[in-house]
């Protein structure tokens, strides 16, 4: 259940007579000079990042326009865009935190507001609030993500942000795309990692036990098969808070099993329940936190059915949600959150402990506007010293945009049609795929496009292209399985990712339809229509099953910007869609049947 503003206040008065939180705190601040002016509460801090994806210097990132919630989570949070969210929200048009959240007026604003995120300026916010909250009173934790994501984190296997991560003070921490290095390269970079890497639902396959690495491997736990810790302790405020990690639940299905042959994964809830239960009778903890990647939607799912977590600050589908859910169990209510992307965010859930329990808490989600945060120099430092054997590669001007270039959003993103576009034109193909990824930085009209903002679109451990010809007949079968993927009405069977982009060729799309019945009217450009057993040229990249032939896909996107110069998307295939007519969760889209 998400609450709106309104039900918030409602919830003074009534959460306290049912012993568990007794007030919320809108996102909104009292009116200052001072933008980050955060009145102390309570007596326990968690602070909370995700979805970085290895954005160290501040970026523009354009958020969605298509968020579409089907079903029960039609109207709900996450699935709020533009002028809905901010009415849900109660935030004032036209100002920073409209900007930050919503995709309103993004061009102009974002030239008036300046870029987003950094880990130098993050730092300097986390700093501030360490220091005025007191360090022992503060804990930072990282909901993953952070790995993957640029130039530098492909070349460096994610070792640059363990770095930065050390510095930053992260203590605790879960992961997905950390996954899709090595398991030898992931066991690296969690033993450089300063603070506790968590995951309560990843286990070692019982054929992997005769051959597993032991002795590499120090959290593996022998009894429980757990690969890596599920949970640990904390003081903070002098009280003890446990956090335990879920790990992203279809890592193995939505990236390259092959990367991690000896894992399974998965949403693990009587397990998660188990361990609750145990941490309270053994642990007695004051609080009790799930830093998740599942995805907002599996969290307030999760939420209702497995109870005694206060508050599960969430990851993986990038809504930046300004106050939090409340969902009610059997045992009570979980806060849950959901913290943004691209270092855009951060959390700061503060807590009034009593007795050994949670009283009361105050939540804000924080923009992080490089424009008002000083850069912290000793981070800036690093930032430097990290680049500094690729700043040469990365700072290749390839072509100019001349309009925004954006991936967010469940449909098409501008700088998705580009990749599509060089897919098509240089493998000379009928239609191409590109996945719908959550990731990747905005470029605005006149600025270069770079190989590192390349990079920001496509550097996965993965990258190589193919091209091969399909049935029409498999096409509609991928569409209908990445659909089913982002609106089955359950929850536990979404990925959390956008539907796959296309080049090339047009579809009606009808999200209310179940399995095999939401894509129809497949065509060419032309508007020939694509026939089930005919073959067609397809050009694409990422695949998780076994490795294309191809070369890297931002190679392929280079070498199109190159012979372009500049850059304006000619034609969106942008699918046609049904049923969505005055769904929150969409606006500004121009094309609804």
């Amino acid at each position: 259940m998400s609450l709106s503003r309104r039900a918030f206040l409602q919830l003074f008065g009534l959460a306290s007579s049912l012993g568990v939180f007794s007030t919320v705190a809108s996102h909104q601040r009292q009116r200052s000079e001072d933008f980050y002016e955060l009145p102390a509460f309570g007596n326990a801090t968690l602070l909370h990042i995700t979805d970085t994806h290895a954005q160290l210097n501040p970026i523009y990132f354009r958020e969605p326009n298509v968020n579409l919630g089907i079903g029960p989570a039609r109207g709900r949070a996450p699935h709020l865009v533009g002028k809905a969210l901010l009415q849900h929200f109660g935030i004032p048009a036209g100002g920073r935190e409209a900007h930050a959240f919503t995709y309103l007026d993004f061009e102009a604003a974002a030239v008036r507001y300046g870029r987003m995120g950094g880990f130098a300026h993050l730092k300097t916010l986390i700093d501030r609030i360490r220091a005025e909250r007191g360090a022992q009173n503060c804990l930072l934790l990282d909901g993953g993500d952070t790995w993957q994501g640029s130039g530098t984190a492909y070349w460096t296997r994610g070792r640059d942000m363990v770095e930065a991560c050390n510095l930053l003070g992260v203590e605790v921490m879960t992961g997905h795309w950390e996954f899709t290095y090595r398991e030898s390269e992931v066991l690296e970079n969690v033993q450089a990692f300063r603070g506790d890497f968590v995951a309560q639902n990843i286990r070692v396959r019982e054929e992997s036990l005769f051959d597993y690495p032991f002795e590499d491997f120090p959290d593996f736990d022998e009894d429980t098969g757990l690969a890596f810790k599920p949970y640990v302790i904390k003081e903070v405020g002098g009280h003890r808070i446990a956090v335990i990690g879920q790990a992203f639940p279809y890592t193995p299905i939505a990236n390259p099993a092959r990367f991690i042959p000896d894992w399974t994964f998965g949403i693990q809830e009587a397990a998660l329940q188990a361990l609750v239960d145990r941490i309270r009778e053994q642990e007695s903890p004051a609080a009790l936190v799930l830093l998740s990647h599942n995805g907002m939607d599996v969290d307030l799912k999760l939420a209702a059915r497995v109870s005694g977590i206060d508050a599960i600050l969430g990851g993986h589908t990038h809504d930046g949600m300004p106050a939090p859910s409340i969902v009610s169990n059997k045992n009570g209510k979980t806060l849950v959150t959901n913290a943004g992307s691209n270092g855009k965010f951060l959390g700061v859930l503060d807590l009034k402990i009593q007795h050994n329990r949670v009283r009361d808490f105050r939540y804000r989600l924080l923009p992080v506007f490089s424009e008002l945060l000083k850069a912290d120099p000793q981070m800036r430092r690093q930032i430097q010293k990290i680049r500094a054997p690729y700043e040469a590669r990365l700072g290749e001007k390839l072509a100019v945009a001349e309009e925004t270039l954006y991936r967010r959003g469940n449909f098409n993103g501008t700088f998705d049609q580009l990749i599509c576009d060089a897919l098509r034109t240089v493998k000379d193909a009928q239609i191409s795929l590109s996945p719908g990824f959550r990731w990747g930085t905005t470029v605005l009209p006149g600025q270069p496009i770079t190989l590192e903002q390349v990079l920001d679109q496509t550097a996965i451990t993965y990258p190589e292209t193919y091209r091969r010809t399909m049935k029409g007949s498999e096409l509609k079968a991928i569409l209908e399985d990445v659909c089913d993927n982002l609106f089955n009405p359950d929850p536990y069977f979404q990925q959390g990712g956008d539907m796959v982009r296309v080049g090339g060729l047009d579809y009606v799309c009808d999200p209310n339809q179940g399995f095999g019945k939401r894509i129809q009217g497949m065509a060419l450009e032309d508007g020939t229509p694509i026939e089930a057993n005919k073959s067609y040229t397809v050009a694409g990249w990422a695949t998780v099953g076994s490795q294309s032939p191809g070369e890297p896909i931002w190679e392929t996107v280079a070498t199109y910007l190159r012979d372009r110069k500049t850059i304006r998307i000619e034609r969106r295939n942008t699918p046609l869609l049904k049923g969505v007519r005055n769904n929150p969760g969409i606006a500004d889209y121009e094309r609804l049947a």
